[in-house]
């Protein structure tokens, strides 16, 4: 499919309030579908790029009208025009449109977790080894606050194995900046080039959902994963913009929790803070 229709640097002009009670219970399940719909994979498993993609400002002109007709290709701060670190113009929009999806799918995340806390949704097995249970405090930020740095130390460990496994460049999967697909996740391979051990999933598409679509229903679905992404940044913004400045978001007003805590602090002990003495 047309690698030129996957992301552009124009932003979304709308968001929609998620439903309240069982409707909302509902519209989790639905995102859920939609956002692993989205992760549809760039390229066919183990295939080998033969050429090189370089995409250029003309490119995201073209499909920024068709992710927004009304706001079309905006870019206030020329990102576009840009040649971050030396390197060149095509590699630098293949950074940023890289920037854009991956931002995009942890606010997908990060968006649906929020509104699956809201309703009380925990796993049934105890959270700890000692068999301490999930907390049942359904204000998000809190309830992240009542995470152990334990778990908190395994997820950011699963967090940067992912990171560091999304910058490789492989035979099958070129970097970003070097003429691979923006967005495109590297399969988990083993032997020489890659895992230690087979690893029976994929993270990108691991279930082949999109393996029998056409070209137009991938490009279709590029599409609609950067707009939903794109509105997940907006709206998980906009939660914890509320809860930290109740009434700064009027439509939000009543229907989330207050939060006085730090929301950009990832642990409630400063660690950084005590190696340097403060």
């Amino acid at each position: 499919f047309n690698n030129s229709e996957l992301n552009s640097l124009s932003s979304a002009s709308y968001f929609t309030l998620p439903p309240t009670g069982n409707t909302m219970k509902l519209a989790i399940l639905s995102l859920l579908l939609g956002s692993a719909a989205a992760f549809a994979p760039a390229s066919q498993s183990g295939a080998v790029q033969k050429s090189a993609l370089h995409e250029t400002k003309a490119d995201l002109e073209i499909l920024a009208r068709k992710l927004n007709p009304l706001v079309g290709f905006y870019d206030p701060l020329n990102l576009s025009d840009g040649n971050f670190w030396g390197t060149s113009n095509e590699a630098t929009i293949g950074f940023i449109r890289h920037a854009e999806i991956k931002h995009g799918r942890v606010a997908m995340f990060a968006f649906v977790g929020y509104l699956a806390h809201a309703n009380g949704f925990k796993f049934p097995w105890a959270m700890n080894m000692d068999g301490t249970p999930f907390p049942d405090n359904t204000n998000p930020p809190a309830l992240w606050d009542q995470t152990s740095d334990d778990a908190k130390w395994q997820i950011f460990s699963v967090i940067g194995f992912l990171e560091v496994w999304s910058e490789l460049s492989t035979p099958g999967n070129k970097h970003y900046m070097a003429g691979g697909r923006p967005g495109d996740f590297p399969d988990f391979v083993s032997g020489p080039e890659g895992l230690p051990h087979p690893v029976p999933f994929n993270f990108y598409d691991p279930f082949q959902l999109s393996k029998n679509k056409t070209a137009e229903q991938k490009e279709r679905g590029l599409i609609v994963e950067i707009n939903n992404g794109r509105l997940a940044m907006i709206g998980i913004l906009g939660f914890l913009a509320a809860q930290e400045c109740p009434g700064s978001v009027p439509f939000l007003t009543n229907l989330v929790q207050p939060y006085d805590g730090e929301v950009m602090a990832p642990f409630t002990q400063n660690y950084l803070g005590m190696a340097a003495g403060m």
